[in-house]
């Protein structure tokens, strides 16, 4: 039997802070290990998703993912995160997600406007207002000092307390806007966190020196942003697979405005590891397509694993190695 140690996401709440996260990701997509696009298996007659992703950190020495399911009965949402050593294969931990899910999405976007924003970027517009933006936001304030935040989403009460809970957390002044368009105008970053399949602005309005961080749909009919946007830009997504596999935004822009992959500047491994620039000047538009994948998801995994441990938190299980498991008996 191989002892691992089972995390409740309880235990993993609040145990990193959001540098913490951010500093785990940029390292892990700096790697550029194996991570391939996730596997979606969708049942329209229980309206359900089951979703999973992969990922093997070489330097880290850790390999995993996330498998999770969401919808289906109780119209809900678990996450179930294996950690693998990735010199031995043995089971590290099993982790229940669901705490670190919008804390290591937030570092992702974060990495994403770290490595493509201007320095000087004082500004921020987000679309959305849900637990992700309030993940995006927690992060991305780690990188850039904001002096200004506008938020929009479409109900009113839910923009407007966002507004006030974050006014109270942060020393930049965040206030709600009635349009998408009004987060938009004079963002030097602009975070798109919805759950929209269309595109929730117009990328004809974006600014020249603009940096745009998607959270992405991993779904080639869905998008957050548009094909103008995807056009104007400095286009980077998570990984380049992703792109022309399930990354809605560039899938049509390719069939809007016959964009090739050509038009892929570089993914976000490529620019930190610097093998390809990221801004080029202040003028440019940036994009970031933060679809999600498994890379960050095993980053944090394993920062989380190794605080748990110290801390002497969670319980050990025990998991049967197949050579003494399957014994034919």
């Amino acid at each position: 039997m191989t002892e691992t140690l089972f995390l409740t996401s309880e235990e993993l709440a609040g145990l990193a802070t959001p540098s913490e996260y951010v500093s785990a990701v940029r390292e892990g997509y700096r790697q550029q290990g194996s991570a391939a696009p996730r596997t979606k298996l969708v049942s329209e007659e229980q309206a359900g998703m089951l979703t999973g992703y992969l990922a093997i950190l070489p330097e880290t020495g850790a390999m995993g993912g996330y498998t999770y399911a969401a919808g289906f009965g109780d119209e809900d949402v678990h996450f179930f995160l294996p950690l693998f050593d990735a010199d031995s294969g043995q089971p590290l931990a099993l982790l229940d997600g669901a705490s670190l899910n919008p804390f290591k999405t937030g570092a992702t976007g974060a990495v994403g406007v770290d490595a493509l924003a201007r320095t000087d970027a004082e500004t921020l517009g987000l679309i959305g207002s849900g637990a992700q933006a309030r993940g995006q936001l927690r992060a991305t304030m780690t990188v850039r000092p904001f002096e200004t935040v506008t938020v929009y989403s479409p109900t009113p009460e839910n923009r407007e307390a966002f507004a006030s809970d974050m006014n109270d957390r942060y020393d930049a002044a965040v206030r709600a806007v009635a349009t998408s368009e009004a987060a938009v105008a004079g963002s030097d970053v602009l975070i798109t966190a919805t759950n929209a399949t269309e595109p929730v602005f117009d990328g004809d309005r974006l600014e020249p020196g603009t940096h745009v961080t998607a959270m992405g749909r991993y779904d080639p009919s869905a998008r957050e942003i548009d094909a103008a946007t995807v056009e104007r830009a400095t286009y980077v997504p998570d990984i380049r697979a992703r792109a022309t596999s399930d990354a809605g935004a560039f899938l049509q822009a390719m069939d809007e405005r016959g964009l090739t992959e050509a038009h892929i500047h570089g993914d976000l491994g490529e620019v930190l590891a610097s093998e390809v620039p990221g801004r080029t000047t202040d003028e440019a538009i940036t994009v970031f397509d933060s679809g999600g994948t498994a890379i960050e998801t095993v980053a944090t995994a394993y920062m989380l694993y190794e605080k748990a441990r110290e801390r002497g938190l969670g319980e050990y299980i025990d998991i049967a190695p197949g050579s003494e498991a399957l014994t034919g008996e």
